[in-house]
Formats: C-alpha cells, sequence, structure tokens
C-alpha cells in the first residue's frame, strides 16, 4: 500500500513533457510503430528517460531460465453425460392429454410423464381383453371335452376341435399382448384391470431413472409415435466437461488425467478426469476438443455453462520466465514488457507467453535469457507513458 501511495506521489510529481525519442512522433502513426522494440531499433524504440530520483520505484529483474509447473487452462462448458441420458419418445401418436411431470423433477423407472388420447390405444386394449377372455372360455371347453372324451361322451374329433380352438385362442392372445408391449405397455395385464378410467388414454412412461431437464411439448400437442421428442432425462449427479485444446497443447493431454474445474457462479472446486479426447481438430477453431468427467455435488453445473479446467502436464526445466506483474498490455490487448536500455532508460516491447505459474510467467518470444526488465513497478513506467501520449 505504501509502494502504491509513493508511485502516485511520483506520477504527479512528473514533469509535463519527458525526454522521449518517440513524442515527436505525428499523430497518424501507430502506438505499436512508436513504441515497439528489437535490436536493430535500439534508438527508435527508446520511450522516455526515467529521473533517477524515481528508479526506487522500479524493480529491476532479469529474465532467467527456471523450473515451471507446466499447468495448461482450457475452456470450456458443461454438458449432459450423454451415457446418462435418455431422450423420451412416444410409441403411439395422438393428441396430448395431461402433462404430469416438470423440469426439474426427479423420476423413476416406469413412472407416468404424461398421457396421450389415443383410439390405437384403445383398439389394442379392446382387442387384448377380448383374446383374453376367449382363452379363458377355450380352456374350459377344451377341460370339459377332455373329461368327456374319458368317459365315452363325444368323439376324438369333437375333442381335436376343441383343442385347435385352444390353441387358436392362444395365438389371439399372444398377439394382443405384443401389440400393447409395443406401445409401451409392459404389463398388459394392468390395462384389463384398469375398468375405471377412460380406455382412450396411454400414458408414457419413463424409461429411465434420473432428471427431467427438458419438456419439449405441451397439452393438445399432437405427437407421432417414434418421432416427436417430448422429454430428456439425464442422471445430473455426473456430467460432462466439453473443453478446447490448442495444437500446442495437445502434447500435454491425455485420457486420464486429473483436471481441478472452476466457474465464476460458485468459489467450489470441482474435480474430474480427461476420459476422451476427440480423434480429429475443428476446422473452425483450430482446435481438438476433450472431454472430462466430474461429479456434480448438489447440481450445482448446469448445462451450457462457462468452466475453466485446470491441467497439472508436468514441468517445463528451460522455461524462460518473468515476474507475473511483468507483463502487461495494451490498448489492441497485445502483451508487452518494458526493457532497460540503459540505467534508467526504458523501451516497450511485444512479447508472446505461456503459462504461469507460482508468480512467474513463461516468455515463449520476443525475450531472451539475461536480458533486463521491469518487473515490479512496471504499472509506473504504463502511467508515465499514457501521461506523455
Amino acid at each position: 500500500m505504501r509502494k502504491g501511495m509513493a508511485w502516485a506521489t511520483a506520477l504527479l510529481a512528473l514533469p509535463p513533457c519527458l525526454g522521449c525519442a518517440g513524442c515527436s512522433s505525428g499523430p497518424g502513426e501507430s502506438e505499436s510503430k512508436m513504441t515497439s522494440y528489437t535490436s536493430n531499433e535500439s534508438e527508435t524504440a527508446e520511450l522516455f528517460t526515467v529521473p533517477k530520483d524515481q528508479m526506487a520505484h522500479l524493480e529491476v529483474v532479469t529474465a532467467e531460465k527456471t523450473k515451471l509447473q507446466r499447468v495448461l487452462r482450457l475452456t470450456g462448458s458443461v454438458a449432459y453425460n450423454q451415457f446418462k441420458t435418455t431422450p423420451v419418445f412416444p410409441a403411439i401418436g395422438g393428441p396430448v392429454h395431461e402433462i404430469l411431470v416438470a423440469p426439474g423433477q426427479s423420476v423413476q423407472v416406469g413412472a407416468p410423464l404424461l398421457t396421450i388420447n389415443s383410439p390405437d390405444y384403445a383398439l389394442a386394449r379392446a382387442a387384448y381383453i377380448k383374446a383374453k377372455e376367449a382363452l379363458q372360455l377355450a380352456d374350459k371347453i377344451l377341460h370339459r371335452a377332455q373329461d368327456l372324451y374319458t368317459h365315452g361322451a363325444i368323439s376324438e374329433a369333437d375333442l381335436q376341435q376343441a383343442e385347435s380352438s385352444r390353441t387358436q385362442a392362444e395365438a389371439d392372445m399372444v398377439s394382443s399382448q405384443d401389440a400393447l408391449r409395443a406401445l409401451g405397455i409392459k404389463d398388459p395385464d394392468s390395462v384389463a384391470k384398469n375398468t375405471g378410467k377412460t380406455t382412450l388414454q396411454i400414458p408414457l412412461l419413463a424409461p429411465v431413472n434420473g432428471e427431467v431437464v427438458e419438456r419439449l411439448v405441451g397439452p393438445g400437442q399432437l405427437l407421432q409415435n417414434g418421432v416427436t421428442q417430448c422429454f430428456t432425462i439425464s442422471d445430473m449427479s455426473q456430467v460432462w466437461v466439453l473443453v478446447n485444446v490448442y495444437q500446442s497443447e495437445m502434447p500435454y493431454v491425455r485420457v486420464g488425467q486429473k483436471v481441478e474445474i472452476n466457474t465464476e457462479s460458485y468459489p467450489d472446486t470441482f474435480h474430474g478426469e480427461i476420459s476422451y479426447i476427440a480423434p480429429a481438430l475443428d476446422p473452425n477453431t483450430r482446435t481438438v476438443q476433450a472431454r472430462i468427467v466430474t461429479s456434480n455435488p448438489a447440481k450445482k453445473l448446469k448445462k451450457d455453462m462457462y468452466v475453466v479446467a485446470s491441467v497439472q502436464a508436468g514441468v517445463n526445466p528451460d522455461a524462460l520466465t518473468v515476474p507475473d506483474a511483468a507483463l502487461l498490455r495494451d490498448t489492441e490487448n497485445q502483451p508487452y514488457v518494458y526493457v532497460q536500455t540503459d540505467t534508467n532508460r526504458f523501451a516497450r516491447r511485444l512479447v508472446k507467453f505461456g503459462g504461469s505459474n507460482a508468480g512467474r510467467t513463461e516468455i515463449t518470444d520476443g525475450l531472451k535469457e539475461g536480458e533486463r526488465l521491469v518487473g515490479d513497478g512496471a504499472l509506473f513506467l504504463q502511467f508515465k507513458n499514457s501521461l506523455q501520449h
């Protein structure tokens, strides 16, 4: 805090115009041309001379090679776990009579989700009840015929006729049972017992356990069997995080790596594991997609929520690093540092950077080992530069 106050005091004490090689540039010249620095432009790249009494506000450090823990920060979003997500389609068409569940509601296998008004169901139900009763009657007739034949009261032809009638009745009932099962009725006997309700309505049952995450139809909507998706059910206790991996990061990402996941919505850190890496790059983003499986306590992670996944990707033994405070950005969001060209002279140089860890950032282009630059206090020079321009 004291150092920040000292900087502010020093800024107020600055003269209105400091010696600067770039100050004579016309207004048409871009900022980057005035301040960019290369080894062949050490004179024109000179920004300004800092008075010696203000040098105490600057920490001049050396760009040096150090061991740097390689941490990849991959951006992505939350998605449903497709292995635990099921779209629900009706097995029979007709208008929706009543919606029985809402998104966010947990359901068990076999729970009714909605009811459909279906004449086809009414016909299938009636055919099953008739076939069942016909089979029961055929059984009684066959038993009576067998008893009569044993006592010589009927001929063998009459017994064979009773056996044939029973076989046909059984075939009709099996066919009617299959017709109901094709409509999603797992227990055909249940429809025969349900005599208190209208025979026109058929329930659409949940095929899996989970949470209703989407409702895609409304009352009165006409459904087509096998075509109209009505709901999506997913087990939200475990979700996917889909992240984008750039080509330069691909050598350090592999299946089985542990991942820490953070989001702006919660302070919590979620833990997951990379389970899959796509075999091809996205032609638009030039990235490869990786899938992370993570548990979802309290169901905090929501579909399409933006997240950042941190992957520990080994150690870079020869990373050229500088303090995090040395790295700044210009008005065009270009990263740069202030390089010391003389005792109290500094120039701005555009750089490229990689990962950062423990207060140091890797510089991948723009600096050489041993070069001197401003670390703590780089903002001081940035303020001086803004005052000049």
